[in-house]
Formats: C-alpha cells, structure tokens, sequence
C-alpha cells in the first residue's frame, strides 16, 4: 500500500490520513485500475485523447456524493462527447449500477475502486481509516497532464465546480 501523507484532513469530529501521493498541477496522471458497472476492468487509457474529469467521492448513497455526481451529469450532457467525466467510489459495480438507475446519470461513467483501492492510492485520495475514498477532483488534459486538483479540506464539502468547469473550459 502506498505511503500515508503527513497532512490531516477533517472527518466526523476526527481528523483520517490519506494514502498515496499528492497529485499536483502539472503531474502527468496516474495509471490506475478500476471496475465498470459491468466488472469489466478499466483504466486511465481508457479516457486519454480528450480532457477528463476524475471525481473521487466515498460513496454515492450519501448526499453531497450523490448531489456531485448529479451535477457533473449534468455538466457532461453538455459538453457531449468533448469531455469525459468520470466518478470514482468504492462503492460496488451492482451498487453503483442500481443508483444510477435510480437517479437517471447516464452521462459520468461510474467507476468501482473497491477491489484493491488502486485509484485511490495511485491518485492519493484512499482512506485508509474508513476505506473510502477521499473526496477530490483532477482535471487531466487530452495528454495525460494534471491541469487541476482539489482535495477538500473537510468530507462533507462539495468541490469548487466554478474552478473545476473553468479548468475544463481551458482545455477546449
């Protein structure tokens, strides 16, 4: 398992330590492995060659997860096929699956890091306290290359969408 960083973030009246790098701006982005909705396996080849919204969130049955996720659907639906939004959770493929259904997101591609954290560790947002993922947002340019990062300070806040959608925008 990848190393534990030094700085704390906020969680439930207690302070949780994330493992894995520090992904900064300009940092080419990691290769990772994940599960479609299907169990099919995937990856960061699978969405280079145009800019790419990675959303890590611990789960999409909470409300600021499932409030996220819905809004980057919506954002997706209308930047069409331009952009790849993608949200990351440990959270199962069935699971993910039948809340999908139930909310009508069918732009974001859904993303299970639940088998071996492998996103969660390669892009430093895994939680090793709760297992989850640490709620964060990189914005990676049709090359590969970190053009945005947001690690919220505290699990319960929402991102910065205005920054992140203007990153986004840089890139077209």
């Amino acid at each position: 398992m990848a190393g534990e960083r030094k700085e704390s973030y906020s969680y439930r009246n207690g302070t949780v330590h994330l493992a894995g790098p520090e992904i900064k701006v300009g940092d080419k982005a990691p290769a990772f492995t994940a599960l479609k909705q299907d169990f099919s396996e995937t990856g960061l080849d699978a969405f280079t060659g145009k800019p790419t919204v990675f959303a890590a969130v611990p789960s999409l049955d909470t409300g600021v997860c499932d409030a996220e996720t819905k809004r980057f659907n919506d954002e997706a639906a209308k930047f069409g096929d331009q952009v790849n939004f993608v949200t990351v959770s440990c959270d199962l493929p069935f699971a993910q699956k039948r809340w999908c259904g139930m909310t009508n997101v069918d732009k974001v591609k859904i993303l299970a890091d639940h088998r071996d954290h492998a996103f969660g560790q390669a892009y430093g947002v895994y939680v090793k306290e709760t297992g989850f993922l640490w709620r964060a947002v990189f914005v990676v340019d049709k090359n590969g290359v970190v053009r945005y990062t947001e690690y919220v300070p505290e699990m319960g806040q929402h991102p910065n969408y205005e920054a992140i959608l203007a990153a986004v925008n840089k890139l077209m």
